[in-house]
């Protein structure tokens, strides 16, 4: 089952990738997991990744390919991936679709996440995050046990630079503008399904089983 999961930031990629990866038994492969295992590990690769993103610039193309094509490497991805953040522009959906139809693989399916902006915006600005572990929480849908603590190792809680509204717009904008082409690649190859997200997690999960449940079955990677 290979899988990517398209939606602008605060649209619940990560929750719902991470769901569908233990369902279907594959790994949830998130392009920020892999900059930062790279960091720490001070693979070559990383270190080339950590010059551009301490310049505030963006990682270019090749290398994010490149690291997306070590993961998918790795024995756990034999029988397929959710992948979460990648592909962000439509060159590297092409030269993703290139290089899977080279080993004699395609996706399964691509599921496009909707969110009104003005909810993203709300969920955004209200969002925290460990700095150690990485885990999210909401202070008004899912707070943390202790105010401001991470509940798993008690690490004061951040509020991200990029969570406060103005940033939060601009993001959205660049958004906008890098998927719009790339729902237009996926919808003429007949790959996209779209969700509406600005519900509770719960039944924006039990929409995701019913429309990939099938394509799982179909995909022969069932054991």
């Amino acid at each position: 089952m290979r899988l990517v999961l398209l939606g602008p930031p605060g649209a619940g990629k990560g929750t719902q990738a991470g769901g569908l990866a233990r369902r279907y038994e594959v790994p949830h492969i998130s392009t920020g997991d892999m900059f930062r295992e790279h960091g720490q590990l001070g693979t070559p690769l990383g270190l080339k990744i950590a010059r551009f993103m301490q310049s505030g610039q963006l990682v270019p193309d090749d290398l994010v390919l490149e690291m997306v094509e070590e993961r998918l490497t790795r024995e756990d991805a034999r029988r397929g991936f959710v992948c979460d953040g990648f592909p962000r522009t439509l060159p590297q959906a092409e030269s993703f679709a290139r290089r899977l139809a080279s080993h004699g693989l395609a996706l399964d399916g691509v599921v496009l996440l909707e969110v009104p902006f003005q909810a993203l915006i709300r969920r955004l600005c209200l969002r925290r995050v460990c700095p150690r572990c990485g885990a999210l929480y909401h202070l008004e849908d899912r707070p943390p046990r202790q105010a401001g603590l991470c509940d798993a190792d008690g690490s004061v809680l951040l509020h991200r630079e990029d969570d406060h509204e103005e940033i939060i717009r601009e993001r959205l904008e660049v958004y906008q503008q890098q998927t719009a082409p790339l729902v237009a690649f996926y919808e003429k190859a007949t790959l996209l399904f779209r969700v509406d997200s600005a519900r509770p997690v719960e039944n924006i999960r039990a929409d995701l089983y019913e429309i990939l449940d099938p394509l799982y079955e179909r995909s022969g990677d069932t054991r």
